[in-house]
């Protein structure tokens, strides 16, 4: 959700930080893993908010690009891994222009690989609302990797 691993894992720390400091109020009406999934994400928008006001870029970014490029197979050939790298930026660029509650839905869908009912309890949201989102940000991704495949064919 954040696009940094720094930044994921200082909202990771803050998250436990959180839930320790609020343990009295949870009330068990739902999963812990729920309650605590709810507190990340919660803890994921008051960064974005704050990145938004204080529009930060830094070196980490670069570095962070860089190291994708060690991560590639290393059986693949240079123009594969080049595509791959392409490929890869593309869809994080797309997913990070989509709206927070869209990227929400899909970063906890697709990478955390949670069911739609955990998706629900963790953003307090009716599960017809996740299956809505879900669907409505896969149509925005597939449009905007669509112009992505195009500008690669000129």
């Amino acid at each position: 959700m954040l696009g940094r691993e720094e930044d994921a894992r200082d909202a990771t720390q803050e998250t436990f930080l959180a839930a320790f400091r609020n343990l009295r109020g949870f009330r068990g009406e739902a999963r812990v893993s729920s309650w605590l999934h709810r507190i990340a994400v919660n803890q994921c928008i008051t960064r974005q908010r704050r990145a938004k006001v204080r529009s930060e870029t830094g070196l980490e970014d670069e570095a962070e690009k860089n190291a994708a490029v060690f991560a590639l197979p290393v059986d693949a050939s240079p123009a594969r891994n080049a595509e791959a790298l392409e490929r890869t930026q593309a869809v994080r660029r797309a997913v990070g222009t989509l709206p927070p509650d869209l990227r929400q839905v899909v970063v906890m869908k697709e990478f955390e690989e949670l069911t739609f009912q955990e998706i629900a309890d963790a953003l307090d949201i009716p599960l017809s609302t996740v299956k809505s989102r879900l669907y409505t940000a896969l149509r925005q991704l597939q449009m905007r990797l669509q112009k992505f495949g195009d500008s690669r064919a000129i």
